[in-house]
């Protein structure tokens, strides 16, 4: 979706006395604001030299847990451009764009157009029973026992209170995804269809760049393409098509390349899962002599790790992409190299 408004920085209207502050976008160029990483490297890649994209959501923070302060809404102010995913992953963005008065902010959104799945779709049984989504069965956590998974549960529920002490649990609007798996961008051909939404959306705010945005844009979608079939071609024969996730982000991944996610909780990192949820992933991972547990960067790996030590597997980072860390900033890691090492990781895990 791309939502325009009249006006534009730097337009005949502009006073050739205004001072720029050192954060200010440098003068005659699309001042761009994008939530979080994806949105940043593929907002990146297709202004080129045009703009000045700034993130909202810093590195290295999770962005269920992010939240904006008035600077951020500041920042929407001036800008000339928003670019989100969409899809409920920003819980705030309605919020917040409801705040912002400004009339010249284009707002795109990435995810626009895309066949969706359903919050529900992510939560079928291993054996592919109906249950209920993990949001409901966490609330009746205490309610429920497991004798032979007690442990594995218990260092699961002592996690989940760890984080609840830190006030993790205080946003609950950071947490809802609308009833839709917001993690497109984990699916090399739709990040194509993200990138030319956000093609077309900066032409649409600066019709002047339009062929600067489509040479860019066809660029990146070469790389995207070549990525796409390295995932098609490497997923194809792997022995295994079912992999055990932490955080239910790999939906779309799943889908668009024959596989099969098993995911521990919900849509959301933070969630807990129950002791039924425990049990069955357990349950499931023995039948099918499964060697590996994947859990993600930026939460805690204590979930993941409780059920691997109960089933005698190993544990591996299996990235959402969701933001960097330090080391993938100090390496120059961008989407691109994310998401091989994902697919080198998948690889593995497939294979045992």
């Amino acid at each position: 979706m791309v939502t325009a408004a009249c006006g534009a920085k730097g337009g005949a209207g502009a006073s050739g006395a205004e001072a720029e502050s050192p954060d200010s976008p440098s003068k005659g160029k699309l001042d761009i604001q994008v939530s979080f990483y994806p949105m940043y490297e593929f907002t990146k890649q297709v202004a080129g030299d045009a703009a000045d994209v700034q993130m909202l959501v810093p590195g290295g923070v999770e962005p269920h847990d992010w939240e904006p302060t008035p600077r951020d809404i500041a920042k929407l102010e001036e800008a000339d451009v928003f670019v989100y995913n969409g899809a409920g992953m920003e819980g705030w963005v309605e919020q917040v764009l409801s705040a912002v008065s400004s009339r010249k902010l284009v707002k795109i959104e990435a995810s626009q157009g895309i066949d969706m799945i359903e919050d529900a779709e992510v939560h079928d049984h291993p054996d592919g029973d109906e249950h209920e989504p993990a949001e409901e069965e966490a609330h009746e956590h205490d309610h429920e026992h497991h004798h032979d998974h007690e442990q594995a549960h218990e260092e699961a529920h002592d996690h989940n209170h760890e984080h609840e002490a830190a006030g993790h649990h205080d946003h609950d609007h950071a947490h809802n995804h609308g009833g839709l798996d917001p993690h497109v961008w984990l699916s090399p051909a739709l990040a194509i269809k993200e990138v030319r939404n956000i093609e077309a959306g900066l032409s649409q705010a600066a019709p002047e760049h339009q062929e600067l945005f489509k040479k860019n844009a066809d660029a990146y979608v070469a790389k995207l393409e070549a990525l796409d079939q390295e995932f098609r071609e490497t997923l194809a024969s792997v022995k295994r098509k079912d992999f055990i996730t932490q955080h239910a982000a790999f939906g779309y991944l799943a889908r668009e390349y024959g596989l099969r996610q098993v995911p521990i909780a919900g849509l959301s990192p933070e969630l807990e899962p129950s002791a039924a949820q425990m049990a069955e992933i357990v349950k499931f991972a023995k039948e099918n002599d499964v060697k590996t547990i994947f859990f993600e960067t930026l939460v805690s790996s204590k979930v993941a790790e409780a059920i691997s030590k109960e089933i005698g597997a190993q544990t591996a980072v299996l990235n959402p992409i969701e933001g960097l860390t330090e080391e993938d900033l100090s390496s120059s890691r961008d989407y691109i190299v994310l998401m091989r090492q994902n697919l080198e990781a998948l690889k593995l895990a497939l294979n045992e």
